[in-house]
């Protein structure tokens, strides 16, 4: 496919990651929230891959492993936090632990690898998301919100012109609405919070 064709697919699947991000930070109740931003993580994944299909995959490369650390994440997570027993909470935190220490290696090898002109940026996604990740697994509703806040806006800066070095697209108009959507859903959350604090998110079964 042309790179035009791989940039059109690039939005198809931010669409796709918009409405799962979106909705997963309506929702309070952890197990539904690390599926919900799981499968998302998988088409940002995907997203990313395209765009480095079109633009450049150098640029791309630390976007797709964090796609995928991200997928991984959440989805373990998810299984980790249904089962809810002794055993599973152990293997949370170990795996929060072999995360971190992931994500930072992982991180730092990525950050290293990208063309100087934009490794800045990279490093400090890096940092945005070590803090992300810590966020996600700490208990209550806060965390993880105020975490991703920061994280969007670290992302928001790979999706634009400052870490685009080659193609004819110079903006990733779909990257940047995928943050902006998590941020939105964010202020969404805690306006519904001011109104009740003891119900917050969507009106969904069990949320």
């Amino acid at each position: 496919m042309s790179s035009l064709h791989w940039y059109i697919l690039a939005q198809v699947l931010g669409i796709i990651t918009i409405i799962f991000e979106f909705t997963s930070y309506q929702i309070k109740d952890k197990v539904k929230y690390f599926l919900i931003t799981g499968i998302g993580s998988f088409f940002w994944m995907f997203m990313f891959l395209a765009i480095g299909l079109s633009t450049g995959m150098s640029t791309q490369i630390s976007l797709i492993v964090a796609g995928a650390y991200s997928t991984i994440r959440n989805l373990t997570f998810h299984v980790t936090f249904k089962k809810d027993t002794v055993q599973s909470n152990e293997f949370g935190l170990i795996f929060l632990l072999f995360m971190i220490a992931f994500a930072l290696i992982g991180g730092v090898v990525a950050v290293i690898s990208a063309p100087s002109e934009v490794r800045w940026i990279h490093a400090i996604g890096l940092i945005a998301a070590l803090g992300f990740v810590i966020g996600q697994y700490l208990p209550g509703d806060h965390y993880v919100r105020i975490t991703v806040v920061f994280y969007a806006l670290a992302i928001m800066l790979t999706q634009t012109p400052l870490n685009i070095l080659e193609g004819d697209f110079r903006w990733n108009v779909m990257g940047l609405l995928i943050e902006l959507a998590k941020i939105i859903s964010v202020v969404l959350f805690y306006i519904r919070y001011k109104k009740n604090p003891q119900r917050t998110g969507l009106q969904l079964s069990g949320v």
